[in-house]
């Protein structure tokens, strides 16, 4: 009888062991889980930085011609009248 008590006790323990270090919720799960949370609030941080930028360049956008004026001459191109426009060009086989 006490042989029997002490086999279903061991049985017992041998699975709530494997469900503490392998079976769900455990402690391998926990540990990833973890990491997970960690890089999605990296990335979060890295979302909100690059959001505030954005919004700072709306606002920019919004209240004057500065930075558009900025914008077109940058991206597009454009220049003033009477204004000399000069590009400067590194040579070839060079990377800036």
């Amino acid at each position: 009888m006490i042989r029997v008590l002490i086999a279903i006790l061991l049985v017992m323990l041998i699975v709530l062991q494997y469900r503490l270090w392998v079976g769900e919720g455990s402690l391998a799960e926990v540990y990833n889980l973890r990491q997970e949370i960690d890089k999605q609030k990296q990335e979060l941080l890295r979302l909100r930085k690059r959001n505030g930028a954005l919004q700072a360049e709306v606002s920019d956008l919004k209240r004057g011609l500065d930075a558009i004026e900025e914008r077109a001459r940058s991206e597009l191109g454009m220049i003033k009248e009477d204004e000399v426009f000069y590009q400067i060009t590194a040579p070839q086989g060079t990377r800036p």
